[in-house]
């Protein structure tokens, strides 16, 4: 038997103590550490990206080599990767139970294994039943696909030399388990030996792993937190499960653009591509209504058309109620301080409730000037004409902000019939593609402009 030694971990970045301690010394977290047996030769499990004997090279003696990059068979997903599957490149999945992460990743080792060879997709969480269920609800029949149900990392390391796959999906990292580590599966020590085994395997073999990884309450992917620094690339998938439409985002890709997104719509055959999301989401806004305005979100390089939903009634309680669906309620806070400070718009006796129809989600600030304007819409119980898009952040002094990617939102705005562009005043030399843009400075001009007219 091993020789057993306690440790203490820090939750939030990895970190180990011989004692605990209050705030862990490394990322200076409160309360963070939890206590951990574990062998007393753990350290000689490194976790390293690099060998330990490399040594300083000239930055112009370094051969740049291009690594071919393979589709998925998921074009969404090839989106966000960064045009597709990087060899040995180590993918964390993120996501809320249920939402579809198993769905999204059994679909993409059926695509490629019909396409590209042999896909072993590894669960530690359901039986083969349970998978052969599953795959064929979503249609898959692919000879070169092989499901193992497993969660010892070196009885998968067995069945990796066997089968020699092309691409590895692991569901999920917080129940495989490595047997040199006592400790339960799912703890912080397990998480992180299995994964840096996962990652010596992905960079010896050049295949393509992909890990599950489940998400705490606060919507982050449980484990230490060096998990995230770990991996090449990290996705977030999102979504309400009550609604059909799901986000893959892109929070990290060492090889390709971060905060990528890709679209699709859950159906009872499997995760459906959604291909031009913006007019699928516009499609059942109502004309002529007040309080819905439409914003352009740049999610990675593509722009998305959103409509911002306002209610204002008057309160019935002794505080208004404040609500917010899809944009950060700080956020909206902030906008209604704005918009009584320096418009002169009166909403301390009113409730005020705003949704992102189509239960997206809007973190970029480019949408602040549609977010206002639905709710001065909604205030004054005056529409804002259908074809007309708002872009800009407002800041504390209520003026409208530059945001990036204009000329590309313009592009898109007129593709979908928009006729007015209301912007902030740039320097930029902008391409109208034949649509009115409407340049202002302080958001008191717009609300001139669209309700006082």
């Amino acid at each position: 038997m091993p020789q057993i030694t306690t440790r203490y971990v820090c939750q939030s970045c990895g970190a180990f103590f011989r004692q605990w301690l209050g705030k862990c010394s490394t990322c200076e977290e409160w309360g963070s550490l939890q206590e951990e047996n574990a062998p007393a030769n753990f350290s000689k499990l490194k976790i390293s990206r690099v060998p330990s004997d490399s040594k300083p090279v000239r930055v112009s003696e370094i051969s740049m080599e291009e690594m071919a990059r393979t589709s998925s068979g998921i074009q969404e997903l090839d989106r966000v990767l960064g045009g597709g599957i990087l060899p040995g490149s180590l993918v964390l999945v993120g996501g809320e139970p249920g939402i579809g992460k198993s769905t999204l990743l059994l679909q993409m080792a059926g695509s490629y294994s019909r396409e590209k060879g042999k896909a072993l997709y590894v669960s530690a969480e359901e039986s083969l039943t349970q998978l052969k269920h599953r795959a064929q609800r979503v249609g898959i029949a692919s000879e070169n696909l092989f499901l193992l149900a497993q969660s010892d990392v070196s009885r998968v390391e067995t069945f990796i030399s066997e089968l020699s796959p092309s691409l590895l999906v692991i569901d999920s990292i917080q129940m495989v388990f490595h047997p040199e580590l006592e400790s339960e599966p799912g703890s912080l020590i397990q998480v992180r030996g299995s994964a840096a085994r996962f990652m010596e395997i992905a960079k010896k073999t050049s295949i393509p792993i992909f890990l599950v990884g489940h998400v705490t309450k606060d919507g982050t992917i449980a484990g230490p937190r060096i998990l995230e620094h770990l991996v090449d690339t990290v996705l977030y998938f999102e979504g309400e499960k009550w609604m059909s439409y799901r986000v893959l985002r892109s929070v990290k890709n060492r090889f390709g653009t971060v905060d990528e997104v890709g679209i699709f719509k859950m159906e009872e055959t499997g995760l459906e591509e959604v291909k031009h999301p913006s007019e699928i989401f516009l499609e059942e806004k109502r004309s002529g209504m007040s309080g819905s305005v439409i914003v352009s979100s740049l999610e990675g390089t593509r722009p998305l058309f959103l409509e911002i939903q306002a209610l204002v009634s008057n309160t019935k309680q002794g505080f208004p109620v404040r609500r917010s669906s899809g944009i950060d309620l700080n956020r909206m806070g902030l906008l209604l301080a704005v918009l009584e400070k320096r418009a002169k718009i009166r909403l301390e006796g009113c409730d005020v409730f705003v949704n992102v129809a189509g239960g997206m989600k809007i973190v970029e600030p480019a949408a602040d000037l549609g977010v206002a304007m639905a709710i001065v819409s909604a205030t004054s119980n005056i529409p804002v004409h259908d074809k007309t898009v708002f872009v800009g952040e407002v800041g504390l002094g209520g003026e409208i902000r530059t945001t990036r990617g204009l000329s590309r939102r313009i592009s898109e705005a007129r593709n979908l019939g928009f006729q007015v562009c209301v912007i902030p005043e740039t320097r930029e030399k902008l391409d109208t593609h034949g649509i009115e843009i409407l340049a202002v400075k302080t958001i008191l001009d717009v609300v001139e402009r669209f309700f006082k007219g």
